[in-house]
């Protein structure tokens, strides 16, 4: 029925999609009963995840570094010391103030959560022309985002006070991205040795395609929400906002979420900015909007560039799905894995030809 080649590609996507579809409604049925089994999984794999990502930043600098003579030995041994130092001051300076800023925000959220029910009793009388039901789904909003509110909070601040049962996981890390990158060769050759040897080259070229697209993108984007971040605070502690820190960080974590990654970023901003004035919260605004204004058009071009080569429909829609079986989380990972996914669909349809 399909006999040119654009025609077959199509149908290949059409059941690609549809195989997709299925697994993902699977996915999200059986979650309860796997559920558990992931988190074990999670808990026992995180430091090598963890380990095999910084390993894979570094890699490059490494190579690069090692490419102008100095021994390769000596190159990660001066790059190590130089990221995790860098690292380990970072949190040194940043952690004590970030946990007294969360601390500090969650005794004064009583008082928000306050001030903010004024704001919307005035809404109400503002509003009072509308239908009884609009005003209940407003009360049903206000009341999942209190909880919502509330829960992170809390979250956020049993994790920071249990720092100290994750030290096994922090020390071990480093280890973990030294051997990584100091083995790298007889790791490769291990791996090597499962695949058979007329998918070698195949595979070669598929991973080539694969490191050469996510790479630049995640190194890219890391640098794009580290000058977020910095701009953020600068921004920030200029116009006297409380929690500047904080706020710059999460504008930062966000950030690496396209699209929505800004709109989420600045909601907490204008909520603590909304508490102090309303001029603040135009200041906050604006100078949100010049900052993403950079970022979006001048710097995210330039880093980042079209590594990622997809639709801006295609990214939407892998955001939405990414947040809705996994949250935030999901959202952050949802372009490096349906990228992944395009790149080893693409090489195995061309593979087949």
């Amino acid at each position: 029925m399909f006999k040119d080649r654009k025609g077959l590609t199509i149908l290949y996507w059409l059941i690609f999609g549809i195989f997709l579809f299925l697994f993902v409604y699977l996915m999200i049925k059986l979650f309860p009963f796997y559920g558990a089994v992931f988190s074990f999984l999670w808990h026992l794999l995180a430091p090598f995840i963890i380990a095999c990502f910084i390993a894979y930043l570094l890699y490059p600098v490494i190579n690069r570094i090692h490419s102008l003579g100095i021994p390769r030995g000596l190159a990660i041994l001066l790059i190590y010391l130089l990221f995790f130092g860098g690292v380990g001051y970072l949190v040194y300076r940043i952690f004590p103030v970030m946990l007294i800023q969360i601390r500090d925000l969650n005794e004064q959220l009583p008082q928000f959560i306050s001030m903010y029910e004024k704001l919307i009793y005035q809404m109400y009388e503002y509003t009072s022309f509308l239908p009884e039901t609009v005003h209940d789904k407003i009360d049903e909003l206000i009341i999942r985002l209190e909880g919502f509110v509330n829960g992170l909070l809390s979250n956020i601040i049993e994790s920071t006070t249990k720092i100290f049962d994750m030290i096994v996981v922090i020390t071990v890390i480093p280890v973990l991205v030294f051997y990584f990158l100091k083995d790298d060769t007889k790791i490769k050759s291990y791996i090597k040795r499962y695949i058979p040897e007329k998918y070698k080259p195949r595979t070669g070229k598929m991973v080539r395609a694969v490191d050469e697209t996510i790479g630049n993108y995640i190194r890219g984007q890391l640098i794009v929400c580290l000058f977020v971040s910095i701009t953020s605070f600068i921004l920030f502690q200029l116009l006297g906002l409380q929690y500047a820190l904080l706020l710059a960080l999460i504008m930062g974590i966000t950030n690496i979420i396209p699209y929505f990654g800004p709109i989420i970023g600045a909601i907490p901003a204008v909520a603590i900015a909304l508490t102090m004035s309303g001029k603040m919260v135009i200041f906050v605004i604006l100078s949100v909007f010049v900052m993403q204004l950079i970022e979006s058009n001048l710097l995210a071009p330039y880093i980042v560039g079209k590594s990622i080569n997809m639709h801006p429909i295609a990214i939407i829609f892998a955001l939405l799905l990414g947040g809705q079986l996994f949250g935030v989380l999901g959202m952050i990972l949802a372009v490096p894995v349906f990228t992944t996914s395009k790149v080893i669909i693409k090489h195995l349809l061309h593979s087949e030809h």
